[in-house]
């Protein structure tokens, strides 16, 4: 379980009355209820005093009266539960079951109700950016969702004027006051006014209609992806002011409620801690093996990951023989006598001190590469086989998922077959990139890729993990070409210096790798 997912737990438990005990000598929640409904009645009834004494007022004080008309039109509902069965009744209407939308069991002095029963809700609005007057010398907080903080927003970058407040549907929120956005790239993001502030369209604040309001931040915090799943259905996810009024919010007797506040502030911030540090360990855990593999790599190269042993035969003679074995292919007609030409390598070329069996190397000198068939439909004859390109080479993996064909005639079968033990290298995309085909079975190849066969058995997994090292190195840098499109072509392969081990050294490295990497 990683941080977030803790964080999670602990909020649906709380929410779900399982994070502090209850208390049988607190409130039940339903009074509480009933308390709001009573002060909100009576406020709904001197506001209408007023209101038939004023007829006459402000346009302000108007605007204000007809919020306060409309939200006094929706009556609050009441939640019960009757031989298990859930049932909600609005206003004088007839009592409806709600079973099915009731998500979980709560503890039995808990009750549900809708969110728009325990707070006013109400959305910002953004004054018009052609009337600098809305925005000169202002003074107000307007408040933008990316701003919100999860947290208590004491300041904004930008403030309105008293006239966009009058002018414009802004709602002046309450310290105190619970903001949400209610879509865009912040949906779902939360913070609690720390002073009088308005806010734009994307957000909707909740005035509480009783003294305790951080246990519907947390709520909101836990409902977070419940939330934003059910304002799915647009172009963009949208929490409306709507949806929010009328979401079901499981209410615990007021004193729970802060006892639940008390140990969610006590607990989320070491699950943060536990957050950071589990990312932080998951970082590691995969830094450190690829870090592992690159110095194991180095020692391989450089010969200091196994012994030397005395009796092996040293390099040197392996490079003579193979010298020998392509003067005798020449003359056979089977090998070009250009494949006898060496790039030299200079002193600036040896990368590091070698073992003294050692020798310093390239392809031209140890082996025969190739780039693979070039694609060309108007001219290409014969059977369609298929063939392996970049896209099935990864390091020390050849993918067959996907294999594509093309028509090779019986020539082109001879040149462009790949064997068992051929290095297969990416001459483009990640160039360097390198596996081995292991089958016993032939196939082809094309010219996205370069075909390397070594002379006298050297074992080409050496060479593959060299060319790992090399990239994770950026010793291949220098010889990759291309400013935007990336190549390695046959030249620069050719001339990339290698330390080459004794034959039977390369093996016991090998070997030692593979045990290695086996762990990590």
């Amino acid at each position: 379980m990683d941080g977030k997912q803790l964080k999670n737990s602990i909020l649906q438990w709380a929410i779900q009355g399982k994070l502090v005990p209850q208390n049988p000598k607190d409130e039940p929640a339903q009074k509480l209820l009933e308390r709001i409904a009573a002060s909100r009645n009576a406020g709904d009834s001197r506001h209408s005093e007023r209101s038939e004494e004023s007829s006459k007022g402000s346009k302000k004080t108007s605007l204000r009266g007809a919020k306060a008309t409309k939200q006094s039109k929706n009556p609050p509902s009441r939640i019960y539960c009757e031989n298990g069965v859930w049932y909600e009744q609005v206003g004088t209407a007839a009592p409806k079951d709600i079973s099915d939308e009731i998500p979980f069991e709560i503890p039995e002095n808990w009750t549900w109700c809708r969110m728009g029963n325990i707070g006013s809700w109400g959305a910002g609005a953004t004054p018009a950016k052609g009337n600098p007057a809305f925005y000169q010398n202002g003074e107000i907080p307007w408040l933008l969702t990316g701003e919100l903080n999860n947290s208590i927003v004491s300041e904004t970058k930008t403030k309105i004027s008293k006239l966009a407040l009058e002018k414009c549907s802004l709602r002046l929120c309450k310290p105190g006051d619970i903001l949400i956005a209610m879509y865009g790239a912040t949906i779902g993001k939360l913070a609690i006014a720390g002073i009088e502030l308005t806010t734009n369209q994307a957000c909707c604040a909740c005035t509480v209609h009783y003294d305790f309001n951080k246990y519907l931040f947390y709520f909101l915090m836990a409902s977070k992806s419940d939330l934003i799943k059910r304002g799915e259905g647009g172009a963009q996810p949208n929490i409306s002011k709507e949806k929010l009024v009328n979401y079901l919010m499981p209410l615990p007797p007021l004193a729970e409620q802060k006892r639940i506040v008390a140990k969610l502030e006590q607990v989320l911030p070491l699950a943060e801690e536990y957050g950071a540090a589990q990312e932080q360990l998951n970082k590691l855990n995969k830094e450190l093996p690829e870090a592992l593999k690159k110095s194991i790599l180095q020692e391989a190269i450089q010969g200091k990951l196994v012994p030397q042993n005395p009796k092996d035969e040293p390099a040197s003679v392996l490079l003579a023989k193979i010298r020998k074995e392509k003067d005798v292919l020449v003359k056979q007609g089977l090998l070009k006598k250009s494949a006898l030409e060496e790039i030299p390598i200079d002193e600036d070329g040896k990368l590091f001190d070698i073992p003294e069996s050692w020798e310093w190397c390239n392809f031209s000198m140890i082996a025969e590469t190739a780039l693979g068939k070039t694609k060309s439909p108007h001219k290409d004859k014969g059977k369609p086989l298929k063939y392996l390109c970049s896209i099935n080479v990864y390091w020390d993996e050849i993918r067959l998922n996907t294999v594509k064909e093309m028509p090779f005639n019986e020539q082109e079968k001879v040149k462009y077959a790949v064997r068992k033990g051929d290095l297969l290298i990416c001459e483009g995309g990640e160039c360097g990139r390198a596996a081995i085909w292991d089958k016993d079975e032939e196939t082809l190849y094309q010219n996205a890729l370069h075909r390397v066969r070594f002379y006298k058995g050297i074992d080409a997994r050496f060479f593959m993990h060299c060319l790992f090292f090399y990239k994770n190195t950026n010793l291949l840098d220098e010889h990759i070409k291309g400013e935007t499109i990336k190549h390695l072509v046959q030249n620069e392969l050719d001339s990339i210096v290698f330390p080459l081990p004794p034959l039977a050294e390369q093996k016991r490295i090998v070997a030692k790798l593979e045990e290695i990497f086996k762990v990590l």
